[in-house]
């Protein structure tokens, strides 16, 4: 079920990978080869998958044409429908939020995910998600989770829902592009800061549903179990849907074992971080904290495509919370905004409250004042794709 979209959406134009130098551009012509190549290199596949993974990089490679999901795929009409005007084109010049979602897509198909055998169900993602859940790092912010009490509540609010939100630093695949010396000191500043409308919403009346919808696992994973954590405790959500991908999809998105995997973590730990990781247990036992895993978080689409069901989950909650990039590009549509296009006109089909917490790195962007766009613009800096600055955006 289609949602209605702004009226000026057709003059913005959708974003495509044959620009040559642009971000979208980027992403097919240096990610995903090394995306490949990584995965090639983390699991020992067999011949039968290794072949498979030289087949998918001939046909992304620069002038590669979209083929068709082999039959026995168990989605494959679906995805030849989804894929009509696309297939037989060239990568490039379909339109990116569709290319980026069917080459992951395909990359499952070629590991034999979806295919019955001993390949069936494994992560290729999985060694990459463990090594960053297992860093030394994230012990220091565990233990730093044992200063939040002392916090007067109004900055264990703010602390809390940004470091949901810079988490998002920590996506694989944003890391891909960095190279070996990584990112650095990345938090430079909001573009957008609607922290306190945020918590307006929530505050001074009977705690409702809070949708949740997630991003990537592992370490930005943690501090949005720590929210849902919060949420519950001060009584601003009767219940936390917590949503995420039905399976492995954009290198670090959540599923449900990286939930899993994440209780473990901070169960293991000493402190606070055990306690958080107690109560959110008991949380999903009792119903308090609810896995949700909608086919449509696979799909090559922006939300106004999204069907009744999801729509009607959205509309019960008191507000729905949007994490990262890819969520923010399919909620506002992945298009050449003007950058200062009201994020509230372009949100306006959703069916409730909604707020995006976003690290910018890509090229999509509404909501900026006319004064911050040119301010950044004189910076000369890659500022809508480097990481270095985000955003809190919520439309009531």
């Amino acid at each position: 079920m289609s949602q209605p979209t702004p009226a000026d959406a057709g003059h913005a134009p959708v974003v495509v990978s044959n620009v040559v130098g642009s971000f979208a551009w980027g992403v097919l012509h240096d990610r995903h080869p090394a995306l490949i190549e990584r995965v090639r290199q983390a699991t020992a596949y067999p011949a039968e998958q290794q072949h498979a993974l030289d087949a998918l990089l001939r046909e992304t490679a620069e002038g590669g044409v979209v083929e068709a999901l082999d039959d026995t795929e168990p989605d494959a009409a679906q995805w030849r429908q989804w894929g009509e005007g696309h297939i037989g084109r060239r990568w490039a010049d379909v339109p990116f939020l569709w290319a980026e979602s069917y080459f992951y897509r395909k990359l499952l198909a070629a590991l034999g995910y979806f295919t019955p055998g001993p390949w069936k169900g494994i992560d290729p993602f999985a060694p990459f998600k463990r090594a960053e859940l297992m860093g030394a790092t994230l012990d220091a912010e565990l233990a730093a989770l044992d200063e939040i009490p002392r916090l007067p509540a109004a900055q264990r609010d703010t602390t809390l829902l940004h470091a949901s939100l810079w988490g998002n630093r920590a996506d694989l695949g944003f890391q891909l592009s960095a190279g070996d010396s990584g990112l650095g000191e990345r938090a430079t500043g909001l573009v957008v800061d609607d922290t306190t409308a945020f918590w307006d919403l929530l505050d001074g009346r009977r705690p409702g549903k809070v949708c949740l919808v997630a991003d990537n696992a592992g370490p930005e994973l943690l501090p949005d179990l720590v929210l849902a954590d919060h949420l519950l405790t001060t009584d601003r959500a009767s219940s936390v849907s917590l949503h995420i991908k039905p399976y492995p999809y954009y290198v670090s998105d959540a599923t449900t074992s990286d939930v899993l995997d994440c209780l473990a973590r901070m169960s293991a730990a000493a402190g606070r971080a055990s306690e958080i990781a107690e109560r959110l247990r008991q949380a999903v036992s009792g119903g308090r904290l609810v896995l949700r895993s909608h086919p449509f978080a696979c799909a090559p689409f922006p939300y106004p495509d999204m069907p009744v069901g999801l729509v009607e989950d959205f509309a019960s909650a008191a507000v729905t919370v949007m994490k990262g990039d890819l969520n923010y590009r399919r909620l506002v549509g992945d298009r050449h905004w003007p950058a200062t296009t009201p994020f509230a006109e372009v949100t306006a089909y959703f069916p409730g409250p909604v707020a995006a917490l976003r690290t910018l790195k890509s090229d999509v962007i509404t909501g900026l004042a006319p004064h911050t766009q040119a301010e950044l613009e004189t910076t000369g800096s890659a500022w809508r794709t480097s990481g270095t600055h985000a955003l809190v955006q919520v439309r009531t």
